[in-house]
């Protein structure tokens, strides 16, 4: 099999995506920026911009780095290690959200968006060691603890991390060979547990509830004395939370097929809340219309395409496995964005990959990307 080399069609298709970011995350912050936030109109872009510097960097490294000196107990572990004393600290650090880590000059750093590149980096090392034995009942036991103790450290400050997490280790199993009975065991479990951390917290319930039964009819056939209703009023600040997914689909509605302009979206002023981070994907439909959401949409299918390539090509099996497990976690990712920017899903908080504002989310996708492309970099 011949050498593969850089990858430069997906090499440029990084740079773009980021790039188009930074002029979006400018568009969708400026205008709300000084009234909305206290801050300067171009905070929030040049915040993004050194981020950007930073995390290409760290893209770098990684994409020069020969992904083979990774595969070993040294990488796998000792970055599992540090990211669960990261979210662990974070606990202490943040007492109210258990999110943020404060740092003077960078602003917040979230350390729940690291657990991604750690967890595919110890799943490709994990699996390309157990690919004969992957149905085994040790095998599975040891794979479920550290995918739980990552799982269980992020769901309580952010479900939609630890639902990413979850859903990418079960792909990549699931691709190594887990067998079907193992896959229904998994679906059940995680489902009660999704269900159990979705009660938990009312503001998670209200907004599930939010888009099935809006109005309680149906609920409140059953109960009678509004407990439901109470309990999700007493647990959240935001009384309408149809509010955020109907402003959104009003920008994207408005946009049309070829938008209302780069910087003149309205919905962005005050109407449609986190324009520039979680939803910008609507403002991107509403100021850039139909071509512009498509144009994004295909930057996430060339990722799709070239990690598929890359795993079908890779020699061995860490190599595979480790493209497989950042091309499921970032496509995983856009994928709830966008259905949850066009309202067809439950109000949640994901960064879309490569366009939404945040220093650690970008951080931790150009991260995974370079040892994507460490992978093609490398393998012959």
């Amino acid at each position: 099999m011949a050498k593969l080399k850089t990858d430069w069609i997906l090499f440029l298709t990084i740079l773009t995506m980021t790039g188009f970011g930074i002029v979006m995350v400018y568009s969708a912050s400026s205008a709300a920026a000084k009234p909305y936030y206290g801050v300067e109109p171009y905070f929030f872009v040049l915040h993004q911009i050194a981020f950007a510097a930073l995390s290409f960097c760290v893209l770098m490294y990684f994409k020069r780095l020969d992904y083979r000196k990774m595969n070993s107990p040294a990488w796998a572990f000792s970055a599992l290690g540090i990211v669960v004393a990261l979210l662990v600290g974070v606990y202490i650090a943040d007492p109210k959200t258990h999110r943020w880590f404060k740092i003077p000059g960078l602003g917040l750093f979230q350390p729940s968006e690291f657990a991604k590149p750690v967890l595919i980096l110890f799943l490709a090392y994990f699996i390309s060691r157990r690919t004969q034995s992957i149905n085994h009942r040790k095998t599975l036991q040891q794979a479920a603890l550290a995918v739980a103790m990552l799982a269980i450290l992020v769901v309580v400050p952010d479900l939609g991390t630890a639902i990413v997490h979850l859903l990418t280790a079960v792909i990549v199993f699931w691709v190594a060979g887990l067998e079907w009975k193992q896959m229904r065991r998994v679906a059940a479990i995680s489902a009660l547990l999704l269900v159990v951390f979705v009660v938990e917290r009312g503001y998670r319930l209200g907004r599930v509830i939010a888009y099935v039964d809006p109005d309680y009819s149906t609920i409140e056939l059953l109960d009678t004395h509004h407990w439901v209703r109470s309990y999700v009023t007493s647990s959240t600040s935001v009384r309408d939370a149809r509010y955020q997914p109907l402003q959104s689909k009003i920008a994207v509605g408005t946009g049309g097929i070829f938008g209302v302009g780069l910087m003149q979206s309205r919905q962005k002023l005050m109407f449609l809340p986190e324009a520039h981070t979680d939803f910008i994907f609507a403002t991107v439909g509403e100021e850039l219309g139909l071509w512009g959401c498509t144009a994004v949409l295909i930057g996430f299918v060339v990722i799709l395409w070239r990690g598929a390539r890359l795993f079908l090509l890779a020699r061995d099996d860490f190599g595979k496995y480790l493209a497989l497990g950042v091309t499921v976690s970032i496509l995983l990712q856009a994928l709830m964005n966008i259905t949850v920017v066009l309202d067809m899903a439950p109000t949640k908080g994901f960064p879309l990959p490569m366009i939404s504002y945040g220093g650690s989310s970008l951080l931790s996708t150009l991260a995974s990307l370079g040892l994507l492309l460490s992978v093609s970099e490398h393998e012959g």
